[in-house]
């Protein structure tokens, strides 16, 4: 098995540092006091409230739209918090607010909880920030992660995750349910561009990176600017074996650990404070009834102290879809027991009151419900929610600030990959006629993907309209006489594609922009990884016409081109680079960035011929050759670059001593530019167990724990190291 090790090359990006003040971070011992000392004054039925998340349209009179404003229901919203003790709200309904009304939203819910309650413990409202505070209007959006992962700098993901922190809470926010750990290795799965694409290692780094900018290198979330990260989804969730959102996933545990768990075990030695359970199941167990991986591996081996927080309605899916418990109540008692400290029910209050019936019978023991209560006011005191809940309206003057929209931009050209370049055809001269055309050439929406505005992005007119499509952005680069615009085709359907061929024949290139609409989540499943036929039309035909064609790729997952690759002068894939994403096109097809982008995944040449770049050797052997359209580390540049004197420091090391490997890396060409360096690591020979020690070292890991068929160890034996347990 293969595996990489990178190095990022020098940059000369100024990135902004962003240091607002707040409050100090209360010592971890005077937490614990609190936290103990408010538990005693608690009810039951307040303890119970506060392991309940509901979502905010709960509590709503009308739904946000593109044209209308949404308003909370002030009765709804009292009854929420008053007389069912609800300790957390979440996400819009439907768009995304200002940032005015954003205030007005969390004001308004922190007096309730503030005022009209008996112990006055704050809301934590979370919000799902993919890139950038999305469900705000004002701020600044960056590239979604597969293409951040484009860019292998680690530095640019930590100023973005600082930046989309700031704004967060510049909303009155203090939780953002990102960044998402999932490893994007089955590319039909419609998250896979909300991952950083293939390989753990890059994963965990881009993990690192996204925590220390969300809570800060000290992980003191009480500052102003930061809020407490959620790593999700833990476990296994981005490989369903169909290939469709919410799914099974068949993972051996080698594998598991091998490749899955590391990302999350690095969000957790970097302070992550939250994380957010896998919603569907791993082996035929569902995740949220795991008391193996939820507890044993989240807690006694990777050592997270923060909260569970489950998916959307994913506990009462143990019984009304997964069929592991025989009711409603009894799925509460087993996520609980599980792990799972804080249901997003999310509609409803039904969690809340099966679990107080849970508690009173004695099926849920109050060590169990202590131990949760106690995690999530932990947090809470940490976010600093105790001193002050209300929004700090003064950080709204530096949202979506020019070096904040800068640094977006530098993430979109970063991530910009060159896949082909026949005979060095572009950077295109600006003198140039150029026909642009297809379905992604004139959309915002499209650079951005899901969790846009909305949940599926797709709502066009909420997109700012100073910010450039591909379209407008070659426009702007050359002149408006330059340029042509044909549709050529939408997503499903040929338009005047006689009148697009003609138009190309005109030309002197031919910018075919295709790829994907706006999707999020399971409305993204597809039956077909091949790109629409009516797009691979158009791409044919205008590679027919005698114009040189240069294919843009604007798509979240790798969506199979292989018909047109041959006969295309260049390839440039995009990913969704975000509201700058146009201007980042245009200046890398002009040359006025040079692209240094890698794949963070690999590229398959057909859609049923599925292998990621960390292959055994079993397949790609004779029978099983590998042949994708581009590894995963490929990416072209307009320049050269030599590597000499690669170095090793010594021929032999220890299982806990360092190899220093150095090279010399030359740019010999003509332009400037930006390499990663990669270094890729093979086992000639595979390290193994002795004999009969991997069927020994393996049967400790099951049966022993006292794991369930549905996953559930329902175990009386509290833990012992929480200070506030009794």
């Amino acid at each position: 098995m293969q595996k990489r090790i990178w190095m990022m090359g020098l940059t000369s990006l100024v990135l902004l540092t962003l240091s607002v003040a707040g409050f100090a971070q209360m010592a971890e011992n005077e937490i614990d006091q609190k936290v103990s000392a408010l538990l005693k004054k608690m009810t039951l039925e307040e303890k119970v409230g506060q392991m309940t998340q509901v979502t905010i349209q709960a509590v709503s009179k009308t739904r946000g739209s593109e044209n209308s404003k949404h308003e909370l229901d002030q009765a709804k919203l009292e009854e929420a918090i008053t007389k069912y003790h609800v300790g957390s709200l979440l996400n819009v309904y439907d768009a995304a607010h200002s940032l005015a009304h954003w205030h007005e939203v969390i004001t308004r819910i922190q007096d309730v909880a503030t005022q009209k309650t008996r112990l006055k413990i704050p809301v934590i409202y979370g919000i799902d920030a993919i890139h950038g505070a999305n469900y705000t209007r004002e701020a600044t959006l960056f590239p979604q992660s597969i293409a951040m992962a484009a860019t292998r700098n680690t530095g640019l993901m930590k100023q973005a995750a600082a930046i989309t922190a700031y704004e967060v809470r510049a909303s009155g926010i203090p939780w953002n349910f990102n960044p998402v750990l999932g490893m994007g290795r089955q590319p039909l799965w419609p998250r896979l561009w909300e991952t950083f694409g293939e390989d753990t290692y890059l994963t965990s780094e881009m993990a690192e990176a996204y925590v220390k900018g969300s809570e800060g290198d000290d992980n003191n979330v009480a500052a102003k600017d930061k809020v407490a990260a959620c790593m999700k989804h833990y476990l296994g969730y981005s490989v369903p074996l169909s290939g469709k959102d919410r799914t099974p996933a068949w993972i051996p545990e080698r594998m598991l650990r091998d490749i899955f768990l590391p990302p999350f075990k690095r969000a957790v030695d970097a302070g992550v404070h939250t994380v957010m359970v896998n919603s569907t199941e791993i082996n035929g167990i569902p995740t949220h009834s795991d008391h193996y991986l939820l507890t044993e591996v989240l807690r006694n081996e990777l050592g997270f102290k923060g909260f569970v927080v489950s998916d959307w309605e994913d506990v009462n899916r143990l019984y009304s879809r997964d069929k592991v418990a025989a009711s409603r109540q009894e799925a509460v008692k087993m996520a609980v027991m599980a792990g799972v400290d804080m249901s997003m029910v999310p509609y409803d209050f039904s969690f809340y009151n099966d679990l107080l019936d849970l508690a009173n019978s004695g099926e849920v023991p109050m060590w169990r419900i202590d131990e949760a209560v106690g995690r999530i006011l932990r947090v809470k005191y940490q976010l600093g929610l105790f001193e002050n809940p209300y929004p700090d309206k003064s950080l709204a003057a530096n949202v979506s600030s020019e070096a904040s929209v800068q640094t977006s931009l530098q993430a979109a050209r970063e991530a910009m990959t060159l896949l082909k370049n026949r005979d060095n055809f572009l950077p295109l001269r600006k003198d140039m006629k150029v026909l642009v055309t297809g379905p992604t050439a004139n959309l915002r929406s499209v650079l951005n993907g899901g969790w846009t505005y909305t949940w599926q992005g797709n709502a066009e007119s909420l997109y700012p309209k100073e910010k450039l499509t591909i379209l407008e952005a070659v426009q702007a680069k050359v002149g408006k006489s330059q340029v042509t615009y044909q549709p050529g085709a939408d997503f499903d359907k040929v338009l005047d594609l006689a009148k697009t061929v003609e138009a190309a024949r005109a030309a002197d290139v031919a910018v075919v922009c295709i790829g994907e609409a706006t999707y999020c989540e399971t409305p993204g499943n597809i039956h077909d990884l091949n790109i629409s036929p009516a797009q691979m039309e158009l791409a044919l035909a205008l590679e027919k016409s005698g114009t040189p064609v240069v294919l843009v790729l604007v798509e979240g997952r790798p969506r199979v081109i292989t018909p047109a690759v041959e006969d295309a002068s260049a390839i440039l894939m995009a990913y969704l680079p975000g509201p700058e994403g146009g201007r980042a096109v245009a200046d890398v097809l002009f040359g006025d960035y040079n692209p240094g982008g890698k794949l963070p995944i690999t590229y398959p040449r057909s859609s049923n011929d599925l292998v990621c770049y960390d292959y055994k050797p079993v397949e790609i052997d004779d029978s099983n050759k590998m042949n994708p359209l581009w590894l995963f580390g490929h990416g072209l540049s307009y320049t050269t670059y030599t590597y000499q004197n690669l170095k090793l420091d010594k021929k032999k090391i220890g299982e806990d001593e360092t190899l220093n490997v150095s090279l010399t890396v030359t740019n010999s060409g003509k332009m400037a530019g930006k390499e990663v360096v990669e270094l890729y690591l093979s086992d000639l020979v595979r390290f193994g167990f002795p004999a009969g020690a991997a069927v020994e070292a393996f049967s400790g890991n099951l049966p022993e724990t006292g794991r369930k068929p549905d996953g559930a160890v329902h175990s009386e034996q509290r833990r012992s190291d929480l200070p506030w347990a009794e």
